[in-house]
Formats: C-alpha cells, sequence, structure tokens
C-alpha cells in the first residue's frame, strides 16, 4: 500500500492558525492521547476513538458532529495545499496536534512526508511522550518541535497526567543535542505546577534538557464546555483564568536564571 493511502483518525483541521508555529498554518489535529490531563482544553482528543458528544441542555438532546474521523494522508495535503500562497508568503506550513501525534507514528510520518515533498514548513505539538525509536523516527520529518512539559517532578507528572516524564524529558534532550529546533511549552495550572519552586523546579529540568528557552501559558478555560458535552465532569470548573500579569513573578524566576520565558 503506497503512504498517501495510510488513514489516520484526527479530529480537525483547523485553517489560518498563528499560534502553532511561525507563519499562517493549517493545524492537523490527531485524535488520541497518551497523558489525561484534567486541564486539557481538547478532551475530545484524548480518546483515540470515536466520539458522539450531546447537548444535554438541549430538549430533546441534541446530537452534535460526531468527534474523529478516518482520513487518508492525500485528503489531508489536498486541504493543507489550499492554502499554499499564505504559507509561502507568512513563512508559515503545517503542524500536527492533537491529541498526540506520536500515537499514530506511520501515518504521521507519511504526513510529514508528503508535507515536505511539497515543499513545506513542519511542526508538531507534541507531549513528548513516546519510545525513543518512534520519536527518534517521526522528528527526522520535523523543523519544529513545540514540546509541552506538564510538570518537573516524575511523581506529581504521574498523579497529573497518568505518566512519567522521564521519557518525555530524556525525547526532548535527545531532539536538542541532534539539532533540532525545540520550543518548550508549559501550561501554568494552579494547584497544579503555579507556585515559584515548581518554576526553580521546571528551570533544572530545562536546563538539563539544554533548553534555553520557555513559552509559558496561562490556564484559561477554553475547554470547559466540551466536557460537559462529553458527560465528563470538569476538575477545574470553578477555577479562575490565569493572565500574563498574574505569573510575572513566576516568569522572573526563569529570567533570573538565564532561561528567556515568555507568553
Amino acid at each position: 500500500m503506497e503512504k498517501t493511502c495510510q488513514l489516520g483518525t484526527i479530529f480537525n483541521i483547523q485553517k489560518f492558525s498563528l499560534n502553532d508555529g511561525p507563519g499562517i498554518r493549517t493545524v492537523v489535529f490527531f485524535k488520541g492521547c497518551p497523558l489525561k490531563c484534567s486541564w486539557c482544553a481538547n478532551p475530545e482528543s484524548q480518546s483515540a476513538t470515536l466520539e458522539i458528544p450531546w447537548d444535554i441542555k438541549k430538549a430533546p438532546p441534541q446530537l452534535l458532529k460526531l468527534k474523529g474521523e478516518r482520513k487518508s494522508v492525500d485528503e489531508i495535503v489536498r486541504i493543507v495545499m489550499q492554502d499554499e500562497p499564505f504559507y509561502r508568503k507568512s513563512g508559515g506550513g503545517v503542524t500536527l496536534s492533537g491529541g498526540e501525534a506520536l500515537l499514530q507514528p506511520d501515518f504521521a510520518i507519511a504526513l510529514l512526508q508528503a508535507c515536505k515533498e511539497k515543499g513545506l514548513h513542519t511542526a508538531m505539538e507534541t507531549t513528548g511522550f513516546a519510545a525513543p525509536a518512534v520519536f527518534q523516527q517521526v522528528i527526522s520529518y520535523l523543523d519544529l518541535l513545540l514540546f509541552d512539559i506538564k510538570h518537573w517532578d516524575e511523581e506529581k507528572h504521574k498523579e497529573y497526567t497518568g505518566v512519567s516524564n522521564l521519557p518525555i524529558l530524556a525525547n526532548m534532550k535527545y531532539a536538542i543535542e541532534h539539532g533540532k529546533e525545540v520550543l518548550p511549552r508549559m501550561p501554568v495550572i494552579p494547584g497544579v505546577n503555579a507556585t515559584l519552586e515548581d518554576a526553580k523546579g521546571f528551570v533544572r529540568r530545562l536546563r538539563e534538557a539544554g533548553a534555553g528557552k520557555v513559552q509559558l501559558l496561562p490556564f484559561h478555560q477554553f475547554g470547559e464546555n466540551k466536557y460537559r458535552l462529553l458527560g465528563r465532569n470538569y476538575a477545574f470548573e470553578n477555577l479562575k483564568a490565569l493572565h500574563p500579569e498574574n505569573l510575572e513573578e513566576y516568569r522572573q524566576v526563569f529570567l533570573a536564571e538565564g532561561i528567556e520565558a515568555f507568553f
């Protein structure tokens, strides 16, 4: 079977994104994630299976669009290439997101290969949680990794995400050491990783990996309604969103240690 005939499970293709890599980009959201973060803004991405959300506030309850679909590389590339002129003018391209594209490595590689053949800049927003061999193969087709790190402490990472952070940190270190452009990104969540001691812990992990910068992502409530539609409880329902001005002291911990920190 040709690589372009491979099928992958995705739940969205977002055009004209300005926040997922340089320039104007098309973001392909893969379904399925090995982490189960209770603050996730895309809870529909966590399960690898197709899901049917319901709006139970409607009478009778309203069936919404099925979350997830199987698409071929060719189908996705056709959609991505519709905006090729915008990529050329802005220095943009395609970004794989999720969920986690590393859970569908063969499909991710086939899609990235096809995009590279079209001359596109390729990026991936990733948790970095994968076997080293899988991670190393996939990133060979990437120009940029937007590398999310959730917690600096292994036990806390297990508590809040369900998995260890050791393979994540090891993969990030590998990518940096092998010359990949890596942007670590940290969601800052009250009660999870938002203390000044947490900031100091993150500084240590970034230094160990060889990273010199980090993007801070203040906690927000953008995904709250999705939990209700999926019939799931939202653990952060009554928690106020954070804003950059709330995290300036937190940011200063990184700057004081020579790590560029920005929002």
